[in-house]
C-alpha cells in the first residue's frame, strides 16, 4: 500500500490529458503575457493591500516593510519553481499537478485539498472585505443597508460577547429580526458579489479576461495616486518621524515591536501574495504557456512587491502604526479628517477597493474549478467535476460548486478566522512546489521556453545557512536561546491562564523544526548537489511558516485530516493509477 500512496503520474500522460486541442472539447487558449500578468496583479493587489495590510502594519510597525521584502523574495524563488513546472507541464492544476509528477498521489491530494483553502476559503475573506468597502461607500453617498444585512453573524455575536466598541456590529445584533430564537444576520453584499462572480466565471474565460484587465488598470491608477498623494503629504507635513515610532519603553525604532512583532504580521502580509500562483492554473487557456506563464507570474510579482513596499511606507508615515488597530480600510483611513484630511481621496479609495477586490474574487473563483477539474481527470474526484460546458468552454459544474463553497460559509464564518487559515495552506503548497523541483530530473534547455537556471548549491547553500545562523546568533537578541527555553512560569498571561503552554511553545517548536530541516537540507545538498533556487524557495517559505500560531496549525491539520478521510474513502480506490 505504501508504494501505491506515492504512485506518480508521468509528465507525458499529464500533457496528453490536458492537450492543446483548442477546437474540440478543451478550454479556449486566448490568454497572452499581458493577460496573465494582469490576472496576477488582479489576484495579488486586492484584499491584502486594501484590508489585511492594516492589521500587518499594527503588528509590525514600519518594519513590516522588511517582511514584505522577505515574503517577496520567498515568492520570487517560488515563482521560479512554478515557472519551471509550468514550462514542463503546461496544463491546469497548478501545484496539485506538479506534486503529482514529483511527490506522488498522496502529496498531490494533500496539495489539491490545501489549495481549496487558498482559493475558495480565501475568497470568503475577500468577499467580506469587498462588502465592508462597498457598504462604506454607500454610506458616503447616503445609501444605508441595515447593519444586520452588512456583517456576518459570527462578527456580531463576538462583538456583543466581548463588549466591542463597534456600534455597527452591536446594532446589527440588537436590531436583527428574529426567526424563533435565531437572529437573522448575514452579509448580503458578500453573498450577492459571490453569485455575480460565479456567473461571470461560468460564462467564459474571454469575458473574465476583459473584465479583469479593465479593473487592473483602474486599480493600479488609484494605488499610484494613493502613493503619490499620501507620500507627498508625509513629507510636506513633516510626518517622517512616524517611521521611527517610540515603543513601550520610549525608544524610537523602525521596528518598535522588534523582529518578533514583524514576524507576527506574517499572515496578513502573506495573504497579500497568495494570488500570484493562480496564474499557473490558467495554463490550458494560455496561447503559449511554456513561455508566457513564467513571464506572467514573475512580472506580476515584481510589480506588486514594489507597490506593497511603497504602500507600507506611505501608511506608516502618514499615521502612527498604533492607530491601525482594528482598521479594515487602511488606505481610506489615512485620508480621514483626523489624519491627512483629504475627503475626496477617501471616496476614491473606497471605490477603488470595491474594484480591486472584485478582480481578486474573479481570479480566485477561476482558479479553484480548474484544480478540481484536474483532480477529477485523475479519478480522485467524481467525473462530473471535469465536465466542460459545450458553449462557454468552462468547467461548469466545478464552477458552480466553487460558488457554493464560497457562498455557504459566508453565512456562518467571519474574516478573522479565514485569514490565518488561508495563509498557512498556501505556504505549505509553496514548500512542496519548490521541493518538487528538487526531485524532478534536470532538462535540456529549450528555446522559446522558460529554463530554470541551475546553480549548484553544494557549497553555496551550506554557506548561506551558516551565515544566516551566525547573523541570528549575533543580532537576534537571544534568538536561539529563547527558542530552546520552554519555561513560561515568568509569563504573566500564562500564570493567569490567558494563554496555554502550546500557545507559547508553538513558535519555539516551529523555529527548532525549521533549523533541523535546514541542517538536513545542507547534508543532502552537499551529497546530491541540489539546485540553489528551489532550495532557497523551500527555506524561505519554511521560515515564514515559523510565524504561524497554534490555532493556525490546529485548523490546518484538522482540514488535512478531513481531506485524507475523503481520499481514502474515494480517491485512493477510484484513482486512474489504481488500475495500472
Amino acid at each position: 500500500m505504501a508504494n501505491s500512496l506515492f504512485r506518480k503520474k508521468k509528465i507525458e500522460s499529464i500533457l496528453a490529458e490536458g492537450g492543446d486541442d483548442s477546437h474540440g472539447g478543451g478550454l479556449k487558449r486566448v490568454l497572452t503575457v499581458r493577460d496573465l500578468t494582469f490576472f496576477g496583479i488582479a489576484a495579488i493587489i486586492g484584499a491584502g493591500s486594501f484590508s489585511s495590510l492594516g492589521e500587518a502594519v499594527f503588528k509590525g510597525g514600519p518594519g513590516v516593510v522588511v517582511l514584505f521584502i522577505i515574503t517577496g523574495i520567498a515568492c520570487a524563488f517560488t515563482a521560479f519553481c512554478y515557472s519551471e513546472f509550468a514550462s514542463r507541464i503546461p496544463v491546469a492544476g497548478s501545484a496539485y499537478t506538479y506534486s503529482y509528477a514529483s511527490f506522488g498521489e498522496l502529496f498531490a491530494w494533500i496539495i489539491g485539498w490545501a489549495l481549496i483553502m487558498e482559493y475558495s476559503i480565501g475568497n470568503i475573506y475577500v468577499a467580506f472585505s469587498w462588502s465592508d468597502y462597498f457598504t462604506s461607500f454607500l454610506h458616503k453617498v447616503n445609501i444605508h443597508i441595515p447593519d444586520y444585512l452588512a456583517c456576518s453573524y459570527k462578527e456580531a455575536q463576538k462583538a456583543v460577547a466581548k463588549g466591542s466598541s463597534n456600534m455597527e456590529l452591536i446594532n446589527a445584533w440588537n436590531s436583527a429580526p428574529m426567526l424563533g430564537n435565531l437572529r437573522i444576520i448575514f452579509d448580503l453584499p458578500a453573498i450577492i458579489i459571490n453569485l455575480l462572480i460565479t456567473y461571470l466565471v461560468y460564462r467564459g474565460i474571454k469575458e473574465s479576461r476583459n473584465f479583469s484587465n479593465v479593473m487592473v488598470i483602474l486599480k493600479l491608477a488609484i494605488v499610484a495616486l494613493v502613493i503619490l498623494v499620501g507620500g507627498a503629504l508625509v513629507f510636506s507635513n513633516g510626518l517622517s518621524f512616524n517611521w521611527t515610532p517610540a515603543n513601550d519603553e520610549g525608544i524610537r525604532s523602525f521596528m518598535p515591536n522588534g523582529f518578533s512583532g514583524v514576524m507576527a504580521a506574517v499572515s496578513g502580509v502573506f495573504f497579500a501574495y497568495i494570488g500570484f500562483d493562480a496564474v499557473s492554473v490558467l495554463a490550458e487557456e494560455s496561447k503559449n504557456p511554456q513561455r508566457d506563464l513564467p513571464k506572467g507570474m514573475i512580472y506580476s510579482l515584481v510589480i506588486c512587491t514594489v507597490v506593497y513596499i511603497l504602500l507600507s511606507m506611505v501608511l506608516t508615515g502618514a499615521v502612527n502604526y498604533r492607530n491601525f488597530d482594528g482598521v479594515g480600510d487602511p488606505l481610506a483611513f489615512i485620508f480621514e479628517t483626523q489624519n491627512l484630511n483629504v475627503p475626496w481621496m477617501q471616496i476614491l479609495v473606497s471605490v477603488c477597493a470595491v474594484v480591486a477586490m472584485t478582480s481578486v474574487l474573479l481570479v480566485f473563483q477561476m482558479g479553484q474549478p480548474r484544480i478540481w477539474m484536474s483532480m477529477s481527470r485523475d479519478g480522485l474526484l467524481p467525473p462530473v467535476f471535469q465536465k466542460i460546458h459545450s458553449k462557454f468552454k468552462t468547467p461548469s459544474f466545478a464552477t458552480i460548486i466553487t460558488g457554493l463553497v464560497v457562498g455557504v460559509p459566508i453565512l456562518f464564518t467571519d474574516k478573522s478566522f479565514v485569514l490565518d487559515f488561508t495563509s498557512i495552506a498556501t505556504l505549505f503548497a509553496f514548500v512542496l512546489v519548490c521541493g518538487g523541483v528538487l526531485l524532478i530530473p534536470r532538462k535540456e534547455k529549450t528555446a522559446g521556453r522558460f529554463n530554470l537556471p541551475y546553480i549548484n548549491g553544494q557549497f553555496i547553500y551550506p554557506l548561506i545557512i551558516a551565515l544566516a545562523g551566525f547573523l541570528f546568533y549575533k543580532y537576534g537578541n537571544g534568538y536561539f536561546s529563547d527558542a530552546m527555553n520552554f519555561d513560561f512560569s515568568g509569563n504573566a498571561e500564562y500564570a493567569e491562564g490567558k494563554v496555554s503552554f502550546m500557545d507559547l511553545a508553538t513558535p519555539k517548536i516551529s523555529i527548532i523544526v525549521f533549523w533541523v530541516i535546514c541542517l538536513l537540507l545542507v547534508i543532502i545538498t552537499f551529497i546530491k548537489k541540489y539546485s540553489l533556487i528551489p532550495l532557497m524557495g523551500v527555506t524561505t517559505c519554511l521560515y515564514l511558516l515559523t510565524g504561524m500560531t497554534k490555532s493556525n496549525w490546529a485548523w490546518f491539520l484538522g482540514w488535512l485530516l478531513l481531506g485524507l478521510i475523503i481520499y481514502f474513502l474515494y480517491g485512493y480506490k477510484k484513482s486512474k493509477l489504481a488500475a495500472e
